[in-house]
């Protein structure tokens, strides 16, 4: 073993400031060196991209609410390019991801050709295909390598790619509605991302309330929430439709809540105490870690 390292444990056990000093200067020496040989390259390629070009190709892997995330940057270059987007399937995950229902890859081909109707009803959209080779100009994967602490808004992760300012206060899609649903309170609460510090139980002395995630999802709540309504949506263009008619959205950092968060209807989010990286932006929107808060905007919303 090199003197380097009897130094580092030498300090490490009577120095630990100085330790962590030299620790925390290593890895930003790291950092520098992997992003400039691997991530500073690809971001001036993107650049070039796009000053030339006038039609560009984008690919992602999921997971799905990250695709909705990235539909401002697109629906804002559309503005300028005609904008074609990937679905590249099976891709694995890096780290476990404990209850995410795609198992140990980022997007299933099933859920892929659910969110595919969805895709294709927006005008900001060229074409939306499953990846099948295409040659691709964004991979909108590349925000998950560079060297950054990723707990920041998720829709800043795809305007940093392509140095585009958005304004997030707008909608970025646009579904119909569906009749059969209006006046519903919407709710998903998935495994993944719940407070520790919020339950719905309150709920029970509401009406109206509907669940469209996952069967053992709607199982789980419905102990909290007896009267609780569940529907199985056939896609998520359908699952739009039923979030953009409803009177309000309830939940947690879920797929369904980013549709909501898209459509701009009015929602409450059960902020997430350990990915904080979704957050309402707009009108009648509110987020919560206290339960007393998170009954009142509750209230707030469903009073209108």
């Amino acid at each position: 073993m090199s003197s380097n390292f009897f130094q580092k444990l030498i300090l490490k056990i009577f120095n630990k400031r100085k330790y962590n000093q030299i620790k925390n200067k290593e890895n930003i020496n790291k950092n520098i060196e992997f992003y400039n040989s691997n991530i500073k390259n690809k971001i001036e390629e993107i650049s070039k991209i796009l000053d030339t070009k006038k039609e560009l190709n984008f690919v992602h892997s999921g997971h799905l609410g990250d695709i909705i995330y990235s539909l401002p940057l697109i629906k804002e270059l559309s503005k300028n390019y005609s904008c074609n987007y990937y679905l590249r399937i099976n891709k694995k995950l890096r780290y476990y991801h404990p209850g995410h229902p795609s198992g140990n890859i980022l997007l299933a081909k099933k859920s892929a050709e659910m969110l595919l109707p969805l895709l294709g009803k927006q005008k900001f959209i060229n074409e939306a295909k499953i990846f099948n080779n295409e040659d691709i100009d964004v991979d909108l994967d590349l925000f998950r390598d560079i060297p950054i602490n990723l707990n920041f808004h998720s829709i800043r992760w795809y305007s940093h790619l392509t140095g585009t300012n958005l304004d997030m206060n707008e909608n970025y899609l646009n579904v119909g509605t569906n009749d059969n649903f209006k006046g519903k309170i919407v709710i998903v609460r998935t495994q993944r991302y719940r407070s520790p510090y919020i339950n719905y139980k309150f709920l029970n002395n509401s009406k109206n309330l509907l669940h469209i995630g996952l069967k053992s999802e709607y199982e789980d709540l419905k102990k909290e929430i007896t009267n609780l309504e569940f529907h199985d949506c056939k896609d998520f263009l359908e699952m739009a439709e039923i979030i953009n008619s409803a009177k309000l959205f309830v939940g947690n950092l879920n797929f369904a809540y980013s549709l909501s968060e898209a459509l701009k209807i009015p929602r409450l989010l059960e902020a997430s105490t350990d990915f904080p990286v979704v957050f309402p932006l707009g009108a009648k929107a509110f987020d919560s870690y206290h339960q007393v808060h998170f009954e009142k905007f509750f209230n707030t919303l469903n009073k209108n």
